[in-house]
């Protein structure tokens, strides 16, 4: 997968290409070209860096500026949900726990963002957590950092090290908040890949971000997220603003696909000059990630998509195929023109592990250029054969060989 230099699409010819891979993201290599297809550009937006990522077929489809730096402002609190929501899954802590906030969240100042929460006066998680993502409390946030962390500098740590491990490779944390720090910076990409993981990784907490509004302490605040009224298939995720930041939005929308099944998109908005940019732009882009490409499911999970020999073990042969729905999103029309395409490792010896990779899969289209590529594996475990077994196998591979 690939982030460009400037507003083109994914598949811009690879002289225009500046690779920047989604790391843990995308398990799919896309290798499309313009060349190979006829393709709508992406329309023009006011956003300083942006991104429009699939995150069904976890491709991204265009791009501005992507590696440029940005401050993330409050858009850094998706990746102090993604540490709670961890925690959370984890049993670490739970919804129904009650939390005493420290003084620490008096610093917050009547201009940020605020949940209105009042030091050692206890809350639940459950509110904090809302509170956070709705109402994007700055107050929550030092409140949950330091539940999960144990205190706010440990949990920045905490945040710089599943950065890493993520892939947000042009990203470095300084608070939980977002306040403007020299050495609190991302890109559009790294939002990118946090957003899809969170998505992803975490469907039960998810939904909170499409909550149009929370109240605590009898103060309702709305979700400063207007796509939530405007489109109903946007469901998340988080916006942003500082006077250094400019007006930001991370924006993502599920819809229907043909054939059954459904389509997310997420589009990555930095840097924009008005509140009304940052909601428009996102709004076309969304629609035209779902106008210009079509998503096709190549292999259905656990499909046997091959059945090859195997050699010294309990079964002749083994079934291959993916684990997940593998899908892959093109220009419009491309798909229809092109197929799949095996390529097995051989020979295949047992024992095979359940889940191991016997080879590879390719969507070719009609000039024979590889569009995409994935691993496929074991969808089943095959032991070793015992030792009259073996040794006939051994034998069949030596004639096999000469011929």
């Amino acid at each position: 997968m690939r982030f460009l230099s400037s507003g083109q699409s994914a598949f811009a010819p690879p002289s225009l290409v500046r690779r920047a891979t989604l790391a843990a993201l995308l398990p799919a290599t896309l290798l499309a070209s313009a060349s190979a297809f006829a393709q709508v550009p992406p329309p023009a937006v006011n956003a300083r860096s942006w991104v429009l990522v699939d995150a069904t077929a976890n491709q991204v489809l265009a791009s501005g500026n992507a590696e440029e730096r940005v401050e993330p402002a409050s858009l850094t609190k998706l990746m102090t949900a993604y540490l709670v929501f961890e925690a959370l899954q984890s049993k670490k802590i739970t919804m129904e726990q009650e939390v005493t906030p420290s003084d620490a969240v008096r610093r917050v100042k009547t201009d940020e963002s605020r949940m209105f929460i009042e030091a050692n006066k206890p809350v639940s998680v459950h509110d904090l957590v809302y509170g956070m993502i709705v109402q994007s409390g700055n107050d929550a946030a030092i409140a949950l950092a330091e539940l999960v962390g144990g205190s706010e500098s440990n949990f920045v740590n905490m945040m710089n090290a599943e950065a890493a491990k993520l892939g947000m490779t042009h990203t470095h944390f300084a608070d939980v908040n977002g306040m403007p720090d020299p050495q609190h910076y991302t890109t559009a990409g790294d939002l990118a890949i946090v957003s899809a993981r969170l998505i992803r990784d975490f469907p039960d907490y998810y939904n909170i971000f499409s909550v149009k509004e929370f109240t605590y302490n009898k103060i309702k605040q709305p979700n400063r997220n207007r796509l939530l009224w405007i489109d109903p298939t946007v469901d998340g995720l988080k916006t942003g603003h500082t006077q250094a930041a400019g007006y930001c939005l991370i924006a993502s929308a599920k819809r229907p696909i043909a054939g059954g099944g459904s389509r997310r998109l997420v589009s990555v908005m930095m840097g924009e000059t008005k509140e009304h940019d940052r909601v428009q732009d996102s709004l076309k882009m969304l629609n035209y990630g779902y106008s210009a490409f079509d998503t096709t499911r190549i292999y259905q999970a656990n499909q046997a998509v091959a059945t090859p020999r195997v050699y010294k073990g309990t079964l002749d042969a083994v079934k291959v195929g993916v684990k997940k729905d593998q899908y892959v999103t093109l220009p419009k029309g491309a798909a229809d023109k092109a197929k799949p395409q095996i390529e097995l490792t051989s020979p295949l010896i047992a024992p095979i592990a359940d889940g191991q990779q016997l080879g590879s899969a390719k969507f070719v289209g009609a000039d024979g250029k590889v569009l995409a590529q994935f691993p496929v594996v074991a969808l089943e475990a095959v032991p070793q054969a015992g030792i009259v077994g073996r040794v006939w196998d051994s034998l069949m591979l030596m004639v096999n060989k000469k011929k």
